[in-house]
Parts: structure tokens; C-alpha cells; sequence
């Protein structure tokens, strides 16, 4: 008897409660998902995030507490009981938050907007190339607007990342082209010869009724990734001691082993690491033998400095060595972008990845982190190195560059891609490309075949936006320039076209670009979804800039603007760019009133 009581009594004190799965969804005040929520077991190390559409899946224990955090947010704490579904509306924190005050460019300007920042955050010593705004440039003296093309995303998931952590955004982090570039737009594929599609369009411009909008955009053709060439990388890691945190080498490490889960049998794929000095880890492995790679990913550490020159040289040498003519040859740069040791300026990257451009091989820089993060050299590395950067900051975004982009991220359809507009001073006085300040061309470049432009990738699009002075009308930000003596002016008064867009591009592995042409004519349209959310991007970036060209336009307009053109966003894209705008644009200075 005694036995069967103390096996029942042992049974008893060895029973454990059966886990089981809660999920739900995490909104803001306003019932638009939040991504990126910290969701946590009280008490527990088991925690998880919400994703784009604000959705999470935890296990849990009968009894247990699951606390919900976000910045900017007051933190909610539910008991699971016996709920298997738990949906949470999360509540403005007001009292924690500090309002700066971001004064408008214009000293005379009536309205500025507020950021929302959280004053505990350590000293940032991020670093940007310096921007230049645009301006309004006269027709008659500058009838020629050249410039590359960019389909870079940098900068739109940095901004996004420094919005989420109540953080100020520096001017020259807003790069007004790449927040554009980052959403997907319902342009239709190219059905012709060439990889790509042009589309361009012509509205009124939302905060200016004395301006019009000029709308370019290409469609780059989708290469199923079956259809890829075989592909030669080298993942080319920093493992230095700034790389020590957990949103930059442990999800670097998760976010190649996303992008190594794609790779097939006829891929090859190295591992260089560098941090005092440079190192190969993984010789050329074929793609199929992924517990290599992913054993080589678990091994790194992070530690010492940071030697990417000497990384940079070791990675084009193996990419070279396992070079696959007519294959996809390509480093994968993943860095915070400190350099410290050998090579680090500006200056002499720039040279270095200029001279290693010439081998063939194609660059991808991702960058990870915050803090140090230093932008101007990924964003010179990609511009100088035929490729394209991305900036990581969760693994949602990783999911997005290596998952659903990743044959646009790794594979170039078309380089060195120029855009050259010539607009009729018959019926345009003024005009001014909104951003692309970093890609300007002179107007003899375009016809170099030697000049370096962008890149194309599988899928990619680029939507480029123009704001016009028409003819005839009058505008406070015309400048008064003396006629010219010597040049005979050839206005085509009975035309309709407002402007000749021209486009050239070169193959992949050609070294001879192709011209396409296409006339835009003087014919207002209403602003389909699309176009609508193209200018409440370019507005809210030029409300993050202080522009002067904002006109004065209320903050709500860009919101106002982006409900509209929502659309179909079956990814929660543009849902979360809704929510972004409502949390970091609080409104007016009444006192600038």
C-alpha cells in the first residue's frame, strides 16, 4: 500500500502542465497591426515578435503571463488562463516619451512637425552621406535632367528602425528615392525584348495646385528563380567586436541561413569572415550541402577589430578563383560598415571596389546594427560595386531582401541603367527630381558607356517623381535668371509633349548600352492608388528632411494620401507605413503658429 502511495504522490510531483500554443494580434490605438511587438513569457526566456501584420504564435504554460512591450507604448501584461487566442490593442505611453521638435527648412514657415524620441538611448555615432536637396532648375538653362537609377531600400527600413526606437532621424538618412523604391507598385511586366517596362504618368501635384507631377517608373522582369544561372558567392561576414549585439551577428547568422535554404545544387557558396584580419571558413561548397553552411554560420563570434579591406580583397580573390562565366557571380557584404583597420575612408573603398568592379563580380551590401551604423560606406561599396544595399533591421526584413526579393537581391538583369529627361520649355518653366541628390549624372554621362550607373535586379522597379512648374504660372520658388544672348530657343508651341524621357541600359555582361525612348504628353490623370502612395512617401520624406518644397502641406495630408492609395497590401507594406507616419508625425507646433 505504501508503495502504490508513493508511486501515486511521485507521479503527482513529476507531472508537468502540457504546453500549449497561444496566438493572436497586436494593433495600436487606431486598430492598425503592429510589427515588430515584444511579446514575452513572465518570468521566462520564451519570447517571439510580432510579424508585418502584427501576428504572433507563443507556447505557453496554464497560469502563465504574457507581456507585450513596444516603444512608445505602455506595456500590457495578460494572464494566459485558458484562452488559446489573445488579441491586444496597445495604448500610447505618452508620459515616457519626449516630444523634439524638428523646426520646418524655411524660417518662415507657419507649421514644423514632432518626433516622437526616447531620450535613454545611448549617443549615436551613425554616419550619412551628406544631402543636398534638389531644387527647382530653370528649363530654359537647364533643359537636361540625367541621373542613375536606384533601387536601393536602405533607407526607408533604417528610418523605419529609428521610428520603432523613438530615436531623431538625421537628414541625410532620409533618402527620399529609396523610401519610394521599397514599396512593391502594380506596374505590369515587360511583354517586349527588353528586361524591362517603362510607365510614366502625369498628375496634380497633392501640396501644390500650382505644380504638376511626373511619374517615371520601370518594371524590371521577374527571372523565375529556376531560371536563374548558377550561382558563385562568397558571403563575406564581419565578425568583428562591433558586431557584437543581438540585431546584428546572431541575426545575420539567421538571415544567411534564410537566404542559404534557397540556394540549389548547381550554386557554390564560400564564407569569408574578417575582424583583425581576413579569413575563409567555408572554401566553395555547392549549395545543396546546407548543414555545411549552416555549421559554418553557428561557428562565428563576434570579436577585435575590423579589418574589411583586407575581407574585401579574400572575398573578390575566392569569387574570382570559382569564377562561372554566364553564371551569377557575386560577394554578399554584411556588415555594420565600421572599418577601422587598412583601407577605411570613403575615399579609398571606393577605389578598392572600383578596381575589384572590373573582375565581373557583383556586390550585395547588407547592413546590420545600430549605434555605429555607417551608411555612407555601404552605400559607396553598392554604388562603385555594380550592386545593391539593404539595411536589415529585423528578421522580417531579412525575410523580405533573402526571402521574397531574394532573386532581385543576388541576380542583375540589366546595369549601368541611365534615366535622361529633356523637358518643351513650351510648356514647362521649371522642374525638380524629387531625391536621387547621390545619383546624379552630368549630362555627357549618359552617352558614356564607361559611366557608372545602377543596377536592375529580377522583379526590381524604380519610380522616379518630377514636380514641374507649368508655363505661365507664377511660383515663389521660380528664381530669376537674365535671358540668355546666345541661345536660340526652339519652343514647340504647337506640341503636346511636356517631356522625352530616355532610358539606357547595358546586358548584364555587356559593355554596350541600348537606347529606349519615350514622349510624355501635356495630359492630366487622376491619381491612381499606386501614384497616390508614390507621393505621400516622397512627402513624408520631405516632411523628415524639413523641406521647403513640402509648401507648407499639413502633416495629415500624407496620411490622407496613403489611406487612399492603400490598395491591395496583402503584406501589410503599407499598413505599417500608415502607422509609421501616425507615430513619428504628431502634428503642428502651435507655438510656430
Amino acid at each position: 500500500m505504501n508503495v502504490i502511495l508513493l508511486l501515486i504522490i511521485s507521479s503527482i510531483l513529476n507531472f508537468t502542465i502540457p504546453a500549449t500554443t497561444i496566438t493572436g494580434t497586436v494593433t495600436d490605438e487606431n486598430a492598425i497591426p503592429l510589427p515588430g511587438v515584444n511579446v514575452l513569457v513572465e518570468g521566462t526566456k520564451t519570447a517571439t515578435q510580432t510579424n508585418l501584420e502584427g501576428k504572433y504564435s507563443i507556447k505557453v504554460e496554464k497560469g502563465d503571463k504574457l507581456v507585450f512591450s513596444y516603444v512608445g507604448y505602455e506595456t500590457t501584461v495578460i494572464k494566459v488562463g485558458n484562452k488559446k487566442e489573445i488579441n491586444v490593442s496597445l495604448v500610447p505611453d505618452n508620459a515616457e516619451l519626449e516630444e523634439i521638435v524638428v523646426m520646418g527648412f524655411n524660417e518662415r514657415a507657419s507649421k514644423s512637425i514632432r518626433i516622437r524620441g526616447v531620450s535613454s538611448l545611448p549617443p549615436q555615432q551613425e554616419s550619412y552621406k551628406e544631402i543636398n536637396e534638389n531644387i527647382f532648375k530653370s528649363v530654359n538653362t537647364a533643359p537636361l535632367s540625367t541621373f542613375s537609377i536606384d533601387v536601393d531600400k536602405a533607407s526607408y527600413s533604417n528610418v523605419r528602425r529609428r521610428i520603432n526606437n523613438g530615436q531623431n532621424i538625421p537628414e541625410d538618412a532620409v533618402k527620399i528615392e529609396e523610401m519610394i523604391n521599397y514599396f512593391n507598385y502594380g506596374y505590369p511586366q515587360p511583354t517586349g525584348e527588353h528586361p524591362f517596362e517603362i510607365h510614366t504618368k502625369l498628375a496634380a501635384t497633392p501640396w501644390n495646385k500650382d505644380t504638376k507631377l511626373v511619374k517615371i517608373a520601370l518594371q524590371g522582369k521577374t527571372v523565375p528563380l529556376d531560371d536563374v544561372p548558377a550561382s558563385n558567392l562568397v558571403f563575406l561576414l564581419d565578425v568583428s567586436g562591433s558586431m557584437n549585439a543581438p540585431n546584428k551577428l546572431p541575426l545575420l547568422k539567421s538571415a544567411f541561413k534564410l537566404l542559404t535554404g534557397q540556394l540549389r545544387e548547381r550554386d557554390k557558396v564560400a564564407v569569408v569572415v574578417y575582424a583583425g584580419a581576413a579569413g575563409v571558413v567555408l572554401p566553395a561548397t555547392k549549395g545543396d550541402n546546407k548543414n555545411a553552411i549552416f555549421e559554418a554560420l553557428d561557428k562565428l563570434e563576434a570579436g577585435g577589430s575590423t579589418a574589411g579591406g583586407a575581407g574585401i580583397e579574400m572575398a573578390y580573390k575566392i569569387a574570382q578563383e570559382n569564377f562561372i562565366k554566364g553564371g551569377n557571380n557575386r560577394v554578399i557584404l554584411a556588415t555594420d560598415g565600421d572599418f577601422n583597420v587598412g583601407a577605411s575612408s570613403d575615399r579609398a573603398m571606393e577605389d578598392l571596389i572600383e578596381e575589384k568592379r572590373e573582375s565581373g563580380v557583383f556586390l550585395t551590401a547588407l547592413g546590420f546594427g545600430m549605434g555605429n551604423y555607417q551608411d555612407s560606406k555601404l552605400e559607396t561599396l553598392a554604388q562603385k560595386g555594380n550592386g545593391n544595399h539593404a539595411y536589415i533591421d529585423t528578421m522580417q526584413e531579412a525575410k523580405r531582401v533573402l526571402g521574397t526579393e531574394f532573386g532581385g537581391t543576388i541576380y542583375t538583369i540589366a546595369k549601368d541603367v541611365k534615366i535622361q529627361v529633356e523637358f518643351n520649355p513650351a510648356k514647362v518653366q521649371a522642374y525638380r527630381l524629387i531625391g536621387y541628390e547621390n545619383r546624379l549624372l552630368n549630362d555627357e554621362d549618359f552617352n558614356d558607356d564607361k559611366k557608372d550607373a545602377g543596377e536592375l535586379g529580377s522583379g526590381h522597379t524604380v519610380t522616379a517623381l518630377y514636380e514641374i512648374i507649368p508655363t505661365g504660372v507664377k511660383s515663389k520658388f521660380l528664381k530669376d535668371i537674365d535671358d540668355l544672348k546666345y541661345t536660340e530657343k526652339k519652343n514647340q508651341r504647337n506640341s503636346d509633349e511636356l517631356l522625352t524621357v530616355k532610358f539606357r541600359y547595358q546586358e548584364p555582361q555587356g559593355s554596350k548600352s541600348r537606347l529606349l525612348t519615350r514622349v510624355v504628353e501635356d495630359r492630366t490623370e487622376a491619381m491612381d492608388p499606386d501614384f497616390k502612395f508614390a507621393s505621400a512617401v516622397a512627402l513624408f520624406g520631405m516632411h523628415l528632411r524639413n523641406s521647403e518644397f513640402t509648401n507648407n502641406a499639413p502633416v495629415d495630408l500624407v496620411t490622407r494620401l496613403a489611406e487612399e492609395g492603400r490598395g491591395n497590401d496583402p503584406e501589410g507594406y503599407r499598413a505599417e507605413f500608415i502607422r509609421l507616419v501616425s507615430t513619428s508625425l504628431v502634428g503642428e507646433d502651435p507655438a510656430s503658429e
